[in-house]
């Protein structure tokens, strides 16, 4: 089923252009290989690969995930083989797709941020670059997602040497997401993603002891649904930078509501373990959905949110 023609579900995020607005979040989706008998890939807005590092990673002591109450507690630790695994393995892949690819990075300084995108630019199949400050199962994961400074600078750096759009991806673990959101702006991010796991844990108190090897982990799926929702308004007042929703989305009420709270497009994390169709599900009920609001256009709905007046 394909969408309405008098429906445009057409994302502009700053120099990133997509057809639809439904994108599978890094780490949800593998190196999309091992979903392409299972969705048609060819439908997505976008694909982002789990995320890579400069250098290969073994990642986190098992146990590395944990089912919990509303969601799902993840300490993987960035476990990938490293950029160079990436380029000469899975990018062959993905240039053969006809889908964008949204390639995720993390670096554990400003530097190795700015080298990774410097060794990826101009590679054909990569049609942006996700920069990952906001993992909290790696040591000093989300430094650069927590103080603005910092921010600004990782992504003016990656800005300045890459020439694929560049999107930041914000962590919900901080007091303030409205001046990270803008920081990030400022510094020339094409559009933001928002938000990373929120971060917690589980015990065995039998034997007094956490179930993730790691002692914490990052909890996404439906229970953080709420806290993304809030974030991505609170961005979305502070910044005019185009907003990625990511958390808990699973259903097509679930990208509506993100849409008018301020997202212009969502990525599909969590469900993608336990219903990997659910994204074409939403793809087919997104054209209704936006005319049943009297709109033609995914744009003329983002961000009308409208809260309701303080009581006397």
């Amino acid at each position: 089923m394909t969408a309405s023609p008098e429906i445009d579900l057409s994302v502009e995020l700053g120099r990133l252009r997509l057809a639809n607005p439904i994108l599978v979040a890094s780490g949800t989706f593998g190196y999309a290989r091992e979903m392409a008998g299972i969705v048609d890939l060819g439908r997505l807005g976008g694909i982002l690969p789990k995320t890579i590092t400069q250098q290969p990673r073994p990642g986190n002591a098992p146990w590395r995930t944990i089912e919990t109450t509303g969601g799902m507690l993840n300490s993987i630790g960035l476990d990938n083989d490293g950029i160079e695994a990436f380029v000469a393995h899975h990018l062959p892949y993905f240039v053969t797709l006809t889908t964008p690819i949204i390639v995720s990075i993390a670096g554990k300084t400003e530097d190795e941020f700015v080298e990774m995108a410097r060794r990826l630019r101009d590679l054909p199949g990569i049609a942006a670059l996700e920069l990952n400050v906001s993992c909290p199962n790696v040591s000093a994961g989300t430094d650069f997602g927590k103080d603005p400074v910092k921010c600004h600078h990782v992504v003016a750096g990656v800005r300045a040497v890459a020439t694929q759009p560049v999107i930041a991806k914000l962590t919900p673990n901080v007091s303030d997401i409205g001046t990270l959101a803008k920081a990030a702006g400022e510094a020339g991010a094409d559009a933001i993603s928002l938000i990373n796991t929120v971060l917690g844990m589980a015990v065995d108190w039998k034997k007094r002891r956490p179930l993730l090897g790691n002692g914490m982990g990052g909890l996404s799926g439906p229970a953080i649904k709420p806290i993304a929702l809030r974030m991505v308004y609170q961005a979305a007042q502070a910044t005019r930078t185009p907003l990625i929703g990511i958390g808990g989305i699973a259903t097509l009420d679930d990208c509506m509501e993100f849409f008018v709270a301020g997202a212009s497009a969502v990525q599909i994390g969590t469900a993608n373990f336990y219903n990997p169709t659910c994204t074409m599900t939403i793809l087919d009920g997104l054209p209704g959905a936006i005319a049943s609001l009297g709109a033609k256009s995914l744009h003329e709905i983002v961000g009308t949110l409208t809260l309701n007046p303080p009581k006397c």
